[in-house]
C-alpha cells in the first residue's frame, strides 16, 4: 500500500477518525478534497493539504484529485442528501449523471470511482483504515433490551434487511411491534427523529449494512451524531448488524449513552 492518501471527505466525524487512524497505520501524507457547508473545518488539523469545493461541481473534483498526485483514495462521510439535489451542478456533472439509468449510491459513486480510476487512483474500500470501529455481537452498553425490545429488533432487522436490499435506506424504526418509519433518502438521523415525532418515546431503531455492497462507499456509520438524534427522539435502543456497522468514537458513546439510558447492541443478522 501507498503511504499517501486521498480522503473525499464528507461531513461527520468519520473523514477525521479515518484520517487520524490512516496517519496512525504509516500514512504519512493525506490529502483531502472537502466541501463547502458539508466537511468539518477540523480536517485541516489531520490532513496535510485540503482542497475546499462546492457539491457537484466535478470539474474542480477531477483537478483536485489529479493535483494530489497519489494513487489511492478513500471516501469518507455522507453528504447532505438534499445537497445532491439543490447545489448548482456543472456542466460535466450534470452530463455523468445524464447518463445514468438509475441514479443512487451505487450509480452516483460508482461513476466517481470510474473518474478516479481514469486518473489512476483506486478507490479503496471505506472501512479500510477503521477495521477496529466495527464490533461483534453483544450490547456495548450497560442497559440491555427486554424482552419487547428484542422483538422489535428481530422485526426491524428483517425490514430493514429487505429495505437495504432494495437500496431503499438501511434503517427502520420500531415500537412494540409497530413500523414506525422507514429510512428514506433524507437519512438515518432524519429518519430517527420523523419517528419520535410520529410515535413518541419508546422507539427502537435497527441500523444494518445492504447485501453484496460496494465497500467503497456504502459501509454504515454511526457516532455521537446518531446518538444526540436518539435522545431528541426519545428512542431508547438502537441495534446495529455486527461486523458490519462503523461505530464512531465508541468508548465517548457508550459513555452517553449509558447516562442517557439509551441501549446500543450489536446483533447478528443470520
Amino acid at each position: 500500500m501507498s503511504s499517501e492518501l486521498l480522503v473525499i471527505a464528507g461531513k461527520g466525524a468519520y473523514p477525521l477518525e479515518l484520517a487520524r487512524s490512516a496517519r496512525e497505520q504509516g500514512i504519512s501524507r493525506i490529502s483531502c478534497v472537502a466541501f463547502k457547508g458539508e466537511t468539518q473545518k477540523d480536517i485541516e488539523t489531520v490532513c496535510d493539504e485540503v482542497t475546499w469545493l462546492h457539491v457537484g461541481h466535478l470539474a474542480s473534483f477531477r483537478e483536485a484529485a489529479a493535483a494530489a498526485h497519489v494513487s489511492q483514495a478513500v471516501m469518507a462521510g455522507q453528504i447532505t442528501p438534499s445537497n445532491l439535489f439543490l447545489a448548482r451542478l456543472d456542466k460535466p456533472m450534470m452530463e455523468l449523471l445524464a447518463g445514468l439509468p438509475q441514479k443512487n449510491a451505487d450509480t452516483i459513486f460508482g461513476a466517481v470511482a470510474d473518474e478516479l480510476a481514469e486518473l489512476g487512483i483506486t478507490l479503496l474500500p471505506a472501512h479500510q483504515f477503521l477495521e477496529s470501529c466495527r464490533v461483534p455481537p453483544g450490547a456495548l452498553t450497560a442497559q440491555e433490551p427486554d424482552e419487547q425490545t428484542w422483538a422489535d429488533i428481530r422485526q426491524g432487522i428483517e425490514l430493514a434487511s429487505t429495505c437495504a436490499k432494495l437500496q431503499a435506506g438501511q434503517s427502520v424504526a420500531i415500537k412494540n411491534g409497530t413500523v414506525i418509519a422507514v429510512e428514506g433518502f433524507e437519512g438515518t438521523d432524519d429518519m430517527i427523529l420523523r419517528a419520535g415525532k410520529l410515535a413518541g418515546e419508546g422507539c427502537v431503531v435497527v441500523k444494518v449494512s445492504q447485501i453484496d455492497h460496494d465497500s467503497r462507499w456504502d459501509i454504515p456509520v454511526v457516532g455521537l451524531t446518531t446518538l444526540k438524534s436518539l435522545k431528541k427522539a426519545k428512542c431508547h435502543c438502537l441495534a446495529i448488524e455486527a461486523n458490519q456497522v462503523i461505530v464512531l468514537e465508541r468508548e465517548k458513546l457508550i459513555h452517553t449513552a449509558n447516562e442517557l439510558g439509551i441501549s446500543i447492541v450489536s446483533v447478528e443478522t443470520t
